[in-house]
């Protein structure tokens, strides 16, 4: 960010948008958000899109209205719940975002 009254850069400030959007990415996941999603909208693949692994949350779209997705969704919505915060992190890591990751 740039001060409107002097031009000066201030330091510490965010470049713009694309650097708050970067923020968010690179932030590690909660796995009770990711779970209760999987569990709630897991026949959306909301899980999947809030994971990173926006591929899977495509194919959990079209699929739908199978239902097969809302029973896989529950059941990794509860393995997750289940799973202790170590396992989450290491299953679901921060860098290497994967369209297709399980």
């Amino acid at each position: 960010m740039i001060c409107i009254q002097c031009g000066v850069k201030l330091a510490g400030a965010q470049q713009g948008l694309m650097g708050q959007a970067q923020d968010i990415y690179n932030q590690p996941k909660n796995r009770v958000t990711a779970g209760v999603l999987g569990i709630l909208l897991g026949s959306l693949g909301a899980h999947k899109f809030y994971l990173g692994s926006w591929g899977w949350g495509i194919v959990y779209l079209i699929f739908f209205w199978t239902y097969i997705p809302g029973i896989v969704g529950v059941i990794e919505g509860i393995l997750m719940l289940a799973s202790s915060e170590e396992q989450f992190q290491s299953k679901y890591p921060v860098s290497g975002q994967a369209p297709f990751r399980f």
